[in-house]
């Protein structure tokens, strides 16, 4: 472990023979086909845009910056719905005990919930989750309720109670809230769609995980077309984990012995993935606080155990930011080079590009540049999990410069 300065940290993974058989088992490139046919059912469905930025990867003497745009998925400004409709799916497979696939029109036939009888899904969340769990469960027409954390900001709130669930709000923060559904859940008898593990509960956050590959595959098929055959870097931002070990587990799985390069990103108070590795125990750990960060998404301060048996052996390191990195990352995409394209970016979506831009440009972090071999050849992957999904704060720091860089780390400064 090395500190690139007192507020930006990493940690680097030397496991010399990671235990890769859970990116196989969980991750294969026909798990990824099966999730892919479901969602390209769902009507109004279409492939998000990888999205290049030339000009900005020339001007930090990379081969090439790529960016997974999920902002425009499905109108609901995030890629989470893929993992919750796949696990909504999922979920009622099961209960309907079919050992075949359904297709879209079976599952929301009036057969079918003839068969099936009203539902009520439950999910706690941090704002996207909850949308997705929502939107799915309208499209069914069943029932929804999702619990929030006491620092969710409106927008976000009514985002969810747009698509008809409920929405109830829990002191604390999004752990409180997860566990305080669990309870709940169980004395109302609703499902819990949740994208974090626990004991006795890891089923549906796999088929979470499993869900977001449609987004890898994709990934894929963009970079065959461009002559690519995959990305030799991926940042990708974390919170309790499951998108990085679904990203990380899928290209481990579909280049073993070659994968990518992949870095997860943390808010810095918000690190539990981080300080799990750095106890060194491979047990996940809580953290516990306030989880005080503008990067909603990822304010989680208990890996989800699933995820962790993956990122443990597969990530080869993992950096913690402050808030500012995340602003500066926004307004990278939001005011881009001349020819780069526009990108809507939230906190949680842009942290990434702007850990890049922090480790290229920032001094005392010269073994990290070298561990990650990253120069002029490098093609590297971003994902833009969300949009402008709290449109007041997004002012805030895109219009009124909110989370201001230091100088002393200003790209431009003079030497």
């Amino acid at each position: 472990m090395n500190n690139i300065r007192p507020d930006l940290k990493w940690i680097l993974n030397h496991h010399k023979n990671p235990d890769l058989t859970l990116c196989q088992q969980l991750f294969s490139p026909e798990v990824a086909r099966k999730a892919r046919r479901f969602h390209r059912q769902i009507p109004g469905f279409k492939m998000s845009p990888l999205l290049a930025m030339p000009n900005l990867a020339q001007m930090f003497g990379v081969g090439g910056i790529w960016v997974k745009d999920e902002s425009v998925r499905l109108q609901l400004n995030s890629f989470k719905v893929l993992g919750g409709s796949y696990a909504v799916y999922r979920y009622l497979k099961q209960r309907l005990g079919a050992d075949e696939e359904l297709t879209y029109a079976e599952l929301t036939s009036a057969e079918t919930r003839q068969k099936l009888g009203k539902i009520t899904f439950a999910t706690a969340t941090d704002g996207n989750h909850g949308r997705g769990i929502a939107w799915a469960a309208q499209k069914l027409e069943h029932d929804c309720v999702v619990y929030v954390h006491a620092e969710t900001s409106k927008p976000r709130i009514d985002a969810i109670r747009s698509y008809g669930a409920t929405v109830k709000i829990i002191a604390g923060n999004y752990d409180d809230a997860v566990r305080q559904i669990v309870i709940d859940a169980k004395e109302n008898d609703w499902a819990v769609i949740s994208d974090t593990s626990w004991e006795g509960y890891t089923e549906i956050p796999t088929w979470i995980m499993q869900g977001y590959t449609t987004m890898m595959a994709e990934i894929q098929e963009q970079f065959a077309g461009q002559g690519i055959t995959r990305p030799t870097h991926v940042f990708v931002q974390a919170g309790v984990g499951a998108l990085a070990a679904s990203v990380i587990g899928y290209y481990h799985a579909l280049f073993p012995g070659d994968a990518p390069r992949c870095i997860v990103v943390e808010p810095e108070t918000a690190d539990c993935l981080y300080q799990s590795m750095q106890i060194g125990d491979g047990k996940p750990h809580r953290i516990d606080g306030e989880l005080d960060t503008i990067m909603a998404g990822l304010a989680c301060g208990e890996p989800s155990p699933v995820a962790w048996q993956i990122l443990k052996e597969a990530a080869c390191c993992f950096v913690t930011c402050p808030d500012y990195v995340a602003a500066k990352g926004m307004r990278i995409y939001g005011t881009p080079l001349a020819g780069d394209p526009f990108i809507v970016s939230g906190e949680s979506g842009a942290v990434t590009l702007g850990a890049l831009v922090s480790i290229l440009r920032e001094n005392c972090v010269g073994e990290l540049r070298d561990y990650l071999h990253i120069n002029q050849d490098s093609q590297i992957l971003f994902i833009n999990t969300e949009g402008n999904t709290d449109p007041v704060h997004f002012r805030q720091i895109i219009w009124e410069g909110a989370n201001p860089v230091p100088r002393e780390y200003w790209t431009d400064s003079p030497s």
